[in-house]
């Protein structure tokens, strides 16, 4: 493992990369601990500590909403810009005519996510400043985050949207002079800040429950484990389906025939079904707040065994949309059609597509269901040992291994390109 490091080392242009990726990172965690002007942050901090959404909310920006700090929305806004331009590239002919565009459509529809980013950090600010200027019980005490007047509402509105705006710039920073992907890396730092204080309270919330904060420490470091062995084995779990290529002759040219694979994800829609089900079933509770007759719709939907159904049956359901979004069959047949590729034993065009699509419908169901398995550990924390204190489920470990496989291939190849030795053997 020394050595690993020595060779990273030595590679100049790497090395680059990684002290710029952790420079980046840095700024963002000093940006995290910088509060806006005029907020009580104690008040604010017992609030987020209730849990809800704020706590949600919390988690996915590394306790900078705890404060209400510069990069206090964290990178939230702009993964669901991100998913819903995905979703509108499948359903908006324009949208997709620009990804089929090449480097020039993708730079309009990334364009268009920064503006829509933007947009909903606004709509967020403006939201958390409203909900903050109105009178809280804290703690039994009745208070206000934010004695509100104009000035100040404005001022705390354009931090927090200019935040996200930097926090854009550093993230497409880290993609291009730095290692791995910007947005991706941000929020594995975002959550690894908060996780030794999760783990934390769930060792000793173990320990309270057997009396022996030996057991808690043991219990918690083999559940982590075998949630995390679960993720990895959800991300790389894949069904490769055998494609043969024909021999064509072009003009006077003749392409030799081959063999390769068509790999199928056993997760492909990763961890957006779950942000997903969990923003439909926290929905309610956000408006609860505005229409206090929701309160008693909003309550049974996060507690109880409606839950645990609701939440599975939703996970489930976005899993198989989003997996025909970004995986179509029809689409995928066509394009072996068109390159004379063909699956053996299968006719091309039609029937392939049939075939594909049975095949996604198999191993897209147990993916789904580890999926949600994994998303409703908090509930099963909170059963066993009283905590609810792994926000999100397993959403976060699936995206901190997720983002840590995919950087240690980059630094993989890297490192391959020189002759050199890397982490994956």
């Amino acid at each position: 493992m020394l050595r690993i490091f020595r060779n990273i080392y030595k590679v100049v242009d790497l090395r680059r990369k990684i002290l710029f990726t952790l420079f980046i990172i840095l700024l963002y965690r000093l940006g995290s601990s910088i509060p806006c002007p005029g907020v009580n942050t104690s008040a604010l901090k017992k609030l987020v500590e209730q849990g809800g959404v704020l706590g949600f909310l919390n988690f996915f920006s590394g306790g900078a909403l705890s404060h209400l700090a510069i990069f206090g929305l964290g990178i939230m806004p702009y993964i669901t810009a991100a998913i819903i331009m995905e979703m509108l590239v499948a359903v908006i002919p324009k949208l997709k005519e620009w990804q089929e565009e090449g480097e020039s459509g993708r730079r309009k529809i990334t364009q268009v996510t920064r503006y829509l980013t933007l947009g909903l950090a606004l709509m967020q600010s403006v939201g958390l400043v409203w909900q903050f200027s109105r009178w809280q019980q804290i703690g039994g005490e009745s208070t206000r985050i934010i004695e509100f007047t104009w000035l100040k509402g404005i001022v705390v509105i354009v931090t927090l949207t200019a935040g996200m705006a930097l926090l854009m710039w550093f993230g497409e920073l880290i993609t291009e002079r730095g290692i791995g992907n910007g947005m991706s890396i941000l929020i594995f730092i975002s959550i690894i800040a908060r996780m030794p204080f999760e783990f934390e309270t769930l060792v000793k919330s173990a320990g309270a429950r057997y009396g022996n904060l030996t057991y808690g420490i043991i219990i918690s470091a083999v559940m982590s484990l075998g949630v995390i062995l679960a993720v990895i084995y959800l991300d790389q779990g894949e069904r490769r389906i055998p494609v043969q290529y024909a021999k064509q002759i072009r003009g006077r040219r003749m392409t030799m025939g081959g063999s390769t694979y068509l790999p199928m994800k056993l997760n492909t829609s990763g961890v957006i079904p779950i942000i997903f089900a969990s923003s439909v079933i926290y929905f309610p509770t956000m408006l609860s707040q505005f229409i206090p007759a929701l309160r008693g719709v909003a309550e049974a939907l996060i507690q109880g065994w409606l839950y645990f159904v609701l939440y599975t049956f939703l996970i489930i359901f976005f899993a198989y949309f989003y997996t025909y979004i970004v995986f179509d069959p029809f689409t995928q047949a066509e394009h072996l059609k068109k390159y004379g590729a063909f699956v053996p034993g299968i006719r091309p065009g039609t029937p392939t597509a049939v075939y594909f699509s049975k095949v996604i419908n198999r191993i897209t169901l147990p993916g789904s269901m580890g999926l949600a398995a994994i998303a409703l550990l908090p509930a099963v924390m909170f059963y066993f040992f009283g905590t609810r204190e792994i926000p999100f489920g397993g959403a976060a470990i699936m995206i901190v291994v997720g983002v840590a496989l995919e950087t240690m291939k980059q630094i993989e190849a890297q490192l391959q390109m020189r002759h050199y030795e890397g982490f994956l053997r």
